[in-house]
């Protein structure tokens, strides 16, 4: 157990094949007493890509082989596709003032934001399915109606893609500062944080001006899905 990681509380290390993310962590950290640390590779993106430690098994491969874990795994696209449409059904409903709000500490507008959530999106189905993106953040607003149409397939096809991915999936990327191999597991959980963290944002908006948006956490996913049932009382 590494015990000096800045004196900070750190997550559970995801393992994808021969790579373990260490989320927050910049420098390597040897996994193992007496093991070398490996040297990092440079971030990429913002968005929790910070430092890498190679490690002989994976946590990913052992966690696939316990029953239920896939379909749990599978269900997590699940929700994000359903709280992604919960709250452009929200945004819907806005006038077009409503939509150019922001909020300090957001990405910009409930409009913009949008528009970056699911242009990123399609860049992600880009690597992982090779399905080229139709929207970017530089093109006009196109309304959330649109928008919500491009939610409702690329929610599809990140099920699919969650589905499909195995450990050993890799392609080569091209970044700003260089190529690199990636594995496609790091592409889908950055899906998966993305959409999380573009819509904590927008929330936060709403929630600046006073607007609501309903409950749209797990507990709310359960209830619509039917993954959580009311017991009538006996007696």
């Amino acid at each position: 157990m590494v015990r000096d990681l800045r004196k900070r509380p750190v997550a559970v290390q995801v393992q994808i094949e021969h790579l373990a993310l260490m989320i927050r962590e910049q420098r390597s950290v040897a996994l193992k007493k007496g093991q070398e640390a490996t040297p990092c590779l440079k971030g990429v993106k913002c968005h929790a890509l910070t430092g890498y430690q190679t490690e002989s098994s994976s946590m990913f491969v052992r966690l696939s082989r316990i029953p239920g874990v896939e379909s749990l795994w599978i269900e997590t696209f699940r929700y994000h596709r359903w709280a992604n449409l919960h709250l452009l059904d929200v945004c819907g409903t806005f006038t077009d003032e409503q939509l150019q709000l922001t909020a300090p500490g957001t990405y910009g507008t409930v409009a913009t934001t949008w528009q970056h959530l699911l242009s990123a999106e399609q860049r992600y189905l880009k690597r992982l399915s090779d399905i080229e993106p139709v929207i970017n953040e530089r093109d006009a607003f196109p309304g959330i109606a649109v928008l919500k149409d491009h939610a409702t397939r690329t929610g599809d096809q990140l099920i699919e893609a969650a589905l499909r991915i195995t450990p050993d999936d890799a392609i080569e990327a091209k970044f700003q500062d260089g190529s690199f191999r990636l594995h496609l597991g790091v592409v889908i959980i950055q899906a998966l944080h993305h959409g999380n963290d573009h819509r904590t944002h927008v929330c936060t908006i709403l929630g600046h001006h006073g607007i609501g948006y309903g409950d749209m956490d797990v507990w709310a996913y359960g209830e619509a899905t039917g993954a959580t049932v009311p017991i009538p009382p006996t007696g």
